[in-house]
């Protein structure tokens, strides 16, 4: 398998080479000055302020390499992640949102990832940017911003194209903030099944006699029998599913409590806990694109270029994976390594400098 990244465009390769490459802030000084002014900085501007990159652009990226390594047993993996940005003027990409992993609101940029993953592969294969413009509410005449779509929309639409570019996958697999039964009938709708965590006080019925009697219990409060999964009915849906609980020890010694729910009822408790593992891969994903790949380092303060700059990310990081493939390192090892070798490039020539300066 060739998983050699071959760029469509020799200023997009230069500027994701540039975010893997430098360690401090992504400038268009610094791309200059990394390749001697070959590349001007107003060049680097233009290119970054030319065109709107859209989850189209990163498909033409990606689709050689997922052709390579897709099959049917692939899953499509949902998340959306913040970056924070508390010192940059608000817009309407970096404004307010609710950040449910710290229960509060946080100013930055909020980025929907949809991750392609197989054969222990991941791919990022669409995305979409949640901009809130400023909108005059005619009940109240209050001026506030609020995105045009919301997140549920935004992923459905980012399946359908998905299923419109034939990728195979068998699950969409999402945490509790997109279990909702629009969603799940979306999927099934389009002949694809899931596997999604659900809310502790989602109700459900375990017997077909007490959904039909509209006898629904939160979920939590039902007994489960270990490492089994039991057929049930969600509230709001004649679909039975296929429903597991997971007893976990927390790091600090805590008990904690995981609901799955599955839309294909063949599937047993360690097809469903196995499958939903991989979801962890987004979590890896975008932390890498915080970490290795500068999402939070836009040089500029537009729109646009700082939209483009994310997608700038997202690719560095696909590059960034199929890089560690080849050279069988993991993303965060082989980008410590250039690190370690940028540190003693840097050691080596300040002590030249010591030694002629004696």
């Amino acid at each position: 398998m060739d998983w050699g990244v071959r760029m469509k465009n020799a200023e997009l390769d230069l500027y994701t080479d540039y975010l893997l490459s430098s360690f401090g802030s992504a400038t268009a000084t610094g791309l200059s000055q990394m390749v001697q002014g070959a590349v001007s900085h107003d060049k680097v501007t233009r290119f970054l302020s030319g065109r709107d990159y859209t989850s189209k652009d990163l498909w033409m990226q990606v689709k050689a390499v997922v052709r390579q390594v897709e099959d049917e047993t692939g899953v499509l993996i949902f998340d959306d992640t913040i970056q924070e940005k508390v010192w940059t003027d608000e817009s309407d990409l970096i404004c307010w949102h609710y950040d449910h992993c710290v229960g509060r609101t946080v100013k930055g940029i909020n980025l929907l990832n949809a991750l392609y993953h197989c054969k222990g592969r991941s791919v990022p294969v669409a995305f979409e940017l949640v901009q809130k413009p400023l909108q005059c509410d005619l009940a109240t005449r209050e001026v506030k911003r609020k995105s045009e779509m919301t997140k549920n929309e935004m992923m459905r639409e980012m399946i359908r194209v998905c299923l419109q570019n034939a990728l195979k996958f068998r699950f969409v697999l999402m945490d509790s903030w997109f279990s909702s039964e629009e969603n799940f009938e979306f999927i099934t709708g389009h002949g694809k099944d899931f596997i999604a965590a659900l809310k502790d006080n989602r109700l459900v019925a375990l017997s077909l006699e007490d959904r039909q009697a509209k006898r629904f219990v939160r979920i939590d409060k039902l007994e489960f029998p270990e490492q089994t999964a039991v057929q049930g009915w969600l509230k709001g849906s004649a679909r039975a599913v296929r429903l597991v609980r997971q007893v976990f020890k927390n790091q600090d010694g805590s008990t904690g409590t995981l609901h799955l729910v599955c839309s294909d009822i063949t599937c047993d408790h360690d097809t469903i806990t196995t499958s939903y593992k991989k979801r962890w891969q987004v979590e890896v994903f975008h932390k890498s694109l915080k970490s290795n790949a500068g999402m939070a380092k836009s040089p500029t303060q537009t729109l646009r270029t700082q939209s483009n700059h994310v997608f700038m990310a997202i690719v560095a990081v696909f590059k960034l994976e199929c890089l560690s493939v080849k050279a069988k390192l993991n993303p965060f090892a082989l980008r410590l390594k250039l690190l370690i070798n940028a540190t003693r490039s840097a050691y080596n020539q300040l002590t030249q400098f010591q030694v002629a300066a004696a």
